[in-house]
């Protein structure tokens, strides 16, 4: 069992981790989730030893190994292959010795162990979590330094999981991967036997490989039983819960106050008066569920456009008269959604950059709408923003001649307003300047966003907030992702990018996963190309999910400005110092009154609520 105690973590004299605790169960597979900045990875190297906590302490089994990944990726002359096979240092040393012991008992002892850790069988064990990891038999005889740090870094984690640690412990291991890889490592790490914590955002890893959630939220930790679907029904309970029990501490409040104003000056009652003084200081107040800003995706949608947007005929595209991909034909329509799928390098970024007309075509004919803007968004934008300046300055160099209103009406969209528009951008999270760079690209109202992993440094939260803002706008959009829960429910066209060319993939999501796993071949099944009908009907239910989600967002803030009405109101009745002016000098009467209307006005907000609700579930099939 790995049991964490009273974690405390100050940094800068902010405290990041705050008594933070669990007991995670032996052999359990633990996803360790909360707000970008919330503390996870500061939690992660408590855990392993690589982070000092202020107070409290980790126990762990005595003896076990330990596994993580450090920030350096390796380096050097060594081979991929090398690499993973030096990872177990056991084996090592013991196959070294093996070649220069003269002792016949230490000799049979040496293959007694070796024997013991199937030794004999590393070769094809590492070579096969190579491959996996998108290392064909060529790309694991390379040098390391032959690699950009994103493969380097599939390295290190390709040694980890050959490793095979007692605690496994995983910080956010599909960043550097593509789909096809995220598929594997999934389907990996669901046979592992040992314990493992991993930081991820991935929803589909959450609920297929982990049986606990432990969310750190506000620097204290909660451990769930499940997956994250369970965890975020068990989130939505406690939450109801949480505003009921701080509606009935306000009332509580209010009466203590009351009573204490009232009976204060009485001899009588001076003493009874003193112990609810008393009880109203010991009242902790209970936390109200923040406001989040860094869920904030709106995008512009743009004026409208004939079809088609982008027309490719036998259209190739490389570099340096390379080309990388040819006979390409596609056609974009302004509805479209289209994933781009396939292993990382055979030219997914080529073939976006070439509707983005950031490349030309080499051969063959292109042809596009002469009025098309396009929004397109990698991780270079995020990477390469200025560090010194903040978002205001950002939005208004790129808006030139632009009023203010317009440059903070665009930062409003995606949750940049009062101060957070004035912090440098340095000072922001990874998932806050990929939100930047969101606004930036997106100023002109493009009719055609296409998207190079998106969701890179995004959180569970701000991903479905982004799904959601997607299937909002009206425009085509155009995705390269590893996060299979967004592609699923934004898509509705796959593009297999493979052997020097982009063909549709007759197929789902699921079927893709299945293609990739070898559980069918090439083609995923017998789904028929989508029909114009099709894509205008997945655009209406789109349309459609959006507007029930605004009005069960309506009904939402609705229902808790009436609550906080309410309480306005239950203040001016028990304590009318402590009353808003508007209720300040009113009757009990007409008190009474405003909150019997409040309380027929919530009635009738939450019956709107749960029909928004439920018509939102039938739309997208929860049961």
């Amino acid at each position: 069992m790995l049991n964490i105690s009273d974690i405390t973590v100050r940094l800068g004299g902010r405290v990041i981790l705050d008594r933070a605790s669990a007991a995670l169960p032996p052999g359990s597979r633990v996803g360790l989730i909360g707000r970008n900045g919330a503390g996870k990875s500061t939690l992660m190297k408590v855990i392993c030893g690589l982070g000092d906590a202020d107070e409290g302490l980790v126990e762990m089994p005595r003896g076990a190994k330990l596994g993580y990944i450090a920030q350096e990726a390796p380096a050097g002359d060594s081979t991929p292959f090398e690499t993973v096979l030096a990872a177990d240092t056991e084996r090592a040393a013991l196959m070294e010795e093996s070649e220069t012991a003269l002792d016949p008992d230490r000799i049979g002892e040496i293959h007694e162990r070796l024997n013991a850790i199937d030794a004999y069988t590393a070769p094809a064990r590492a070579a096969r979590i190579l491959v996996g990891l998108g290392f064909d038999e060529e790309m694991q005889g390379r040098p390391l330094d032959s690699y950009s740090g994103g493969w380097k870094m599939r390295v290190a984690l390709a040694a980890l999981l050959f490793s095979e640690p007692d605690l496994l412990l995983l910080d956010e291991p599909s960043n550097h991967l593509d789909l096809e890889a995220t598929l594997w490592l999934e389907n990996f790490l669901k046979g592992y036997r040992a314990t493992m914590v991993v930081i991820s955002h991935e929803r589909d890893l959450l609920n297929n490989v982990v049986d606990h959630i432990l969310h750190l939220d506000r620097g204290k930790t909660t451990l769930y039983v499940g997956g994250y679907d369970a965890f975020e029904r068990q989130r939505a309970e406690r939450a109801a819960q949480l505003a009921a029990a701080r509606a009935n501490q306000e009332t509580q409040r209010a009466k203590l106050q009351d009573y204490i104003a009232r009976n204060s000056a009485r001899a009588s009652t001076a003493k009874q008066a003193q112990s609810r003084q008393k009880a109203l200081a010991r009242m902790q107040p209970i936390a109200e569920l923040a406001n989040d800003p860094s869920l904030s995706f709106d995008f512009p949608n743009p004026t409208e456009l004939r079809p088609p947007l982008v027309t490719l005929d036998m259209a190739a595209v490389g570099y340096n008269a390379t080309p990388i991909l040819q006979r390409l034909n596609f056609r974009l329509d302004p509805d479209d959604r289209v994933a781009l799928l396939g292993r990382n390098g055979n030219g997914k970024t080529t073939l976006a950059r070439l509707l983005a007309a950031q490349l030309p075509a080499m051969a063959g004919e292109m042809s596009t709408s002469g009025k098309m803007k396009v929004g397109y968004f990698t991780q270079y934008q995020v990477e390469e923003l200025e560090t010194d300046d903040t978002p205001l300055e950002h939005m208004t160099r790129i808006m030139k001649g632009m009023t203010p209103a317009a440059v903070r009406a665009q930062l409003g969209r995606f949750g940049f307003s009062g101060d957070k528009a004035l912090t440098q951008v340095g000072k922001l999270s990874g998932g806050e300047k990929a939100r930047l760079a969101l606004a930036l690209i997106t100023r002109e109202a493009p009719h055609m966003l296409i998207l190079d992993e998106p969701t890179n440094h995004l959180d569970v939260d701000s991903r479905e907030a982004l799904v959601q803002a997607l299937n909002a706008y009206t425009g085509a959009v155009v995705l390269v992702s590893h996060d299979r829960h967004m592609l699923e429910l934004t898509a509705d066209r796959l593009v297999l990018v493979d052997d020097g060319t982009a063909q549709e993939f007759s197929g789902s999501i699921e079927d893709y996963t299945d293609f990739v796993l070898g559980k069918t071949p090439k083609g995923g099944g017998d789904a028929p190309k989508k029909t114009k009908a099709d894509k205008k009907a997945a655009a209406e239910a789109r349309a459609r999910a959006a507007d029930v989600r605004k009005a069960v967002k309506a009904a939402e803030e609705g229902l808790a400005k009436l609550t906080q009405r309410k309480s306005a109101i239950d203040r001016a009745m028990f304590d009318p110092k402590t009353a808003d002016p508007i209720d300040r000098d009113q009757s009990m009467t007409t008190l009474m009154k405003r909150r019997a209307d409040v309380e027929r006005e919530m009635a009738a907000a939450e019956a709107k609520w749960l029909a928004a609700s439920e018509a939102l579930e039938g739309m997208l099939g929860v049961s």
